[in-house]
């Protein structure tokens, strides 16, 4: 059963610990630009917590006393309270396990919270889409089918998975390696299956893969309507307009902590800032459904974003880490070793 702690005094005591004093001083610039962003549009408690779980936690573990949680989020203006409240929420969800040592609180991943985090970090962390034949994949799923309980699900899945809803109950995307639609299929019974079949655009050449030829031409005029009703399906302008909005707002802070020395960085800044970038780039990122580049703008800035959050990632690991290491020494406890594939984060585009 899980639960909110109900006994605070030690947790926050733990959590006011000092850091070490020997640390670079902070940026003012870099400090007033945090207290501004702030102030404009601070973060919900529950989503941030999610973000720095996920970008600093999970790597090494995804295990922390709920003190060292508290200290790691006030910076940002997250209350104890609200911590406890959104910890909560994530343990009834089951997204974390929490158990009790004495007067304190550790919280850990579950093996399914591990998994929904893994599956939400690849998309934000990999480049932008694979190279692309042509082919789409199209899933037929009639609302009349559906279940009423599971087209809330359903949906949602499609959505996460990149595909876009063309028609009622048509939906498409180009066709890409990986296992989304296996999980599509088993939110539904067998009585409910899908029907899923491949287009191909008219332009790309060839069949599409399973159709005989006297229908290849047909199928080549769906992938060319698929393909030219991308922008409005997607919402395209309203994206590109975010990701212009994340270049806009990180691009001077960036600059500024790039001209610092890397041993002249404020680890408790720097993680500020790249808890800050990471919580806004995923917030755009995941509404992405990475479409290849034929499909894009020519002035895409999904790619310039991406570089973006690539460039200051790397930059910033030795101090944000550094950061998270005397958190955990103040609560009492030694960092994990990061997992190997946290060093492959933001690797270049292929």
């Amino acid at each position: 059963m899980y639960h909110i702690d109900v006994m605070p005094d030690d947790d926050a005591a733990t959590a006011r610990k000092p850091g070490p004093a020997t640390a670079p001083a902070a940026d003012p610039q870099v400090a007033r630009w945090v207290r501004r962003l702030l102030a404009d549009a601070r973060p919900r408690a529950s989503s941030l917590i999610v973000t720095v779980w996920g970008d600093a936690l999970a790597p090494h573990g995804g295990t922390v006393w709920l003190s060292t949680l508290i200290g790691l989020v006030a910076p940002f203006g997250i209350n104890e309270r609200l911590v406890r409240t959104s910890v909560f929420r994530l343990a009834r969800d089951g997204w974390l396990a929490a158990e009790a040592a004495g007067r304190r609180s550790r919280y850990r991943l579950t093996a399914a919270g591990a998994q929904r985090f893994a599956q939400a970090y690849r998309r934000v962390y990999t480049p932008p889409a694979e190279p692309w034949d042509g082919q789409w994949e199209v899933v037929l799923a009639p609302p009349d089918r559906v279940p009423p309980p599971r087209r809330r699900a359903l949906r949602a899945e499609f959505a996460w998975t990149g595909f876009g809803e063309f028609a009622s109950g048509i939906w498409a995307r180009p066709a890409r390696a990986d296992d989304a639609l296996p999980r599509l299929s088993a939110l539904l019974d067998d009585e409910f299956a899908l029907t899923v079949f491949t287009a191909r655009d008219r332009n790309s050449g060839g069949a599409a893969a399973g159709v005989p030829p006297a229908a290849a031409a047909g199928h080549g005029e769906l992938g060319a309507t698929l393909a030219s009703r991308t922008p409005t399906v997607w919402e395209l302008g309203s994206l590109a307009a975010d990701y212009r909005h994340f270049l806009a707002r990180f691009g001077s802070v960036v600059e500024a902590l790039r001209r610092r020395p890397d041993d002249a960085r404020d680890p408790a800044q720097t993680f500020a800032v790249r808890t800050l970038l990471v919580h806004e780039y995923r917030r755009v990122r995941l509404r992405d459904p990475q479409l290849p580049a034929a499909l894009l703008p020519p002035d895409w800035p999904g790619a310039a974003a991406y570089a973006l959050a690539r460039a200051f990632y790397r930059l910033a690991r030795p101090a944000a880490e550094s950061h998270l290491e005397s958190a955990f020494a103040a609560g009492g406890e030694h960092l994990a070793p990061a997992l190997p594939e946290f060093l492959l984060r933001f690797p270049d585009p292929g």
